[in-house]
């Protein structure tokens, strides 16, 4: 299984942190990796997860504690432009196959953002026009290809005086 790569960085992230969040903190993080011999599937949010890997005859199921310490929001970038200040990754879904050598994935961030959506576009539009990248914009949703060929797409949705959106970025 060529994805096995994700399993040793998962099981070093599912064992860090010791520290206590509030209750209803934390991100929810989904990995779902695999190809036709079998694959790797972690599930985790605030109270903790479990770890499935199984292919060719073999399985194992693992209980993980929390991701107490994983620092989404500052390991995140594309191409060097990061989610408007003091925005928080509520949730990550990882999507990645290699089927018969053709290797796909997604990868979706959900966020809050501390100011309205517009006001977030523009400064991650502005961004992004530092660093070269290219973007369209229609409304409050930004487009682009990063340095690496993925697509990936920003969009920005009202939530009270402040905004939420999605991160989607896809490799094929």
């Amino acid at each position: 299984m060529r994805l096995a790569f994700l399993i040793p960085p998962m099981m070093l992230l599912a064992a860090c942190g010791s520290e206590e969040k509030k209750s209803g903190e934390g991100t929810e993080v989904s990995i779902n990796a695999g190809d036709e011999h079998g694959g790797v599937q972690i599930r985790t949010g605030k109270d903790g997860g479990n770890l499935k890997i199984g292919g060719d005859g073999a399985a194992i199921n693992i209980d993980i504690p929390d991701f107490v310490d994983l620092d989404i929001e500052s390991d995140f970038d594309i191409d060097g432009v990061k989610l408007y200040p003091g925005s928080k990754v509520t949730k990550v879904d990882v999507d990645a196959n290699d089927t018969n050598g053709a290797e796909k994935a997604t990868v979706k961030l959900g966020f809050t953002s501390p100011a309205a959506p517009t006001k977030a576009a523009d400064w991650m539009a502005g961004e992004f026009a530092k660093k070269g990248v290219k973007v369209t914009r229609t409304g409050d949703t930004l487009a682009g290809k990063d340095k690496d060929g993925a697509d990936f797409r920003i969009n920005f949705a009202p939530d009270g005086a402040t905004a939420k959106g999605e991160v989607v970025i896809t490799k094929v």
